[in-house]
């Protein structure tokens, strides 16, 4: 992207504030509002208190997710609460607006003032960036929470989509015995292709007791109290799946399973790399609306 543009990044986690300096590197004027416990942040991006400039964005980018809880935005880094529709109403139709994760609510929100959203976090390339540090972050915490080497441990990955994938790779390379459980035949077939061990996730009851480590990475529940009974002691479950998650927390708590709901990892563990993962996608967005806009 040549061109100079006005960016005001409003809300999220470091994710966005990496983002805002990368965008401000690449020769952009660079606004950020909700970021406000960042005292950090290099010189040349202007935080903002108000948001009376953000209506002359060329490009307005919302976080990862856009909305958190309450119909607030997501700003975990700002000193105070701020509403979805304060922020939309803020905004001008016309503008390019970037938001992660858009909910029908956010839809509806920015329908009603004639706002057209671009949900970066449907885009494929980020799915697949974001697939990287998430599987690294779960590899970590199997690291601190587990009291065996993950070579030679037995592990089950449930679901084999890009991150399922990602997962098996790098487990199946540290020498841990892998097994993926997943629905569709045709992923099946690739799973044993691989030579990794096969399990089916909707028959998974029964099969659960050899495992030293289970992670899910499918936002159903599939690891319930039946499925968490069969595990043998000391086994780890970690969760990636998004809300409402693959895991029945509460009775993995009362049969004493350590399970950890591990959100938002990119974030967490590689917030630079997730920064630039995102600001290359808002790039592939304005590119491609290249006339339209």
């Amino acid at each position: 992207m040549r061109q100079q543009l006005n960016f005001w990044v409003i809300g999220g986690d470091l994710r966005q504030a990496k983002m805002a300096e990368l965008l401000e590197e690449d020769g952009h004027t660079v606004h950020t509002f909700a970021l406000d416990r960042l005292h950090d942040l290099s010189e040349g991006v202007q935080t903002e208190t108000e948001l009376a400039g953000a209506v002359l964005a060329d490009c307005v980018v919302l976080p990862l997710p856009a909305a958190g809880e309450g119909g607030l935005l997501n700003a975990p880094l700002a000193e105070s609460s701020h509403p979805l529709s304060q922020i939309l109403d803020a905004l001008r139709p016309g503008q390019v607006i970037c938001a992660g994760r858009v909910t029908a609510p956010l839809q509806a929100l920015a329908e009603a003032r004639g706002l057209t959203l671009y949900d970066y976090f449907a885009r494929e390339e980020l799915a697949v960036a974001n697939a990287v540090p998430t599987a690294e972050g779960a590899i970590q915490i199997a690291l601190e929470e587990l009291p065996i080497t993950l070579h030679g441990a037995r592990v089950l990955v449930i679901g084999y989509g890009r991150l399922g994938k990602l997962l098996a790779h790098r487990l199946s390379a540290l020498g841990a015995r892998v097994s993926v459980a997943a629905r569709r035949c045709a992923d099946l077939a690739w799973i044993e292709a691989y030579g990794y061990g096969v399990e089916h996730s909707e028959q998974l009851k029964g099969w659960l007791c050899s495992y030293d480590l289970v992670i899910n990475t499918v936002p159903v529940e599939l690891l319930d109290e039946t499925a968490l009974a069969d595990l043998h002691p000391g086994c780890l479950v970690i969760d990636l799946a998004s809300k409402p998650g693959g895991v029945d927390f509460e009775a993995a708590r009362r049969l004493g399973v350590k399970a950890i709901w591990a959100l938002s990892l990119p974030g967490k563990v590689a917030p630079v790399t997730a920064g630039k993962s995102i600001k290359t996608t808002i790039y592939n967005i304005w590119n491609e609306l290249g006339d339209s806009l």
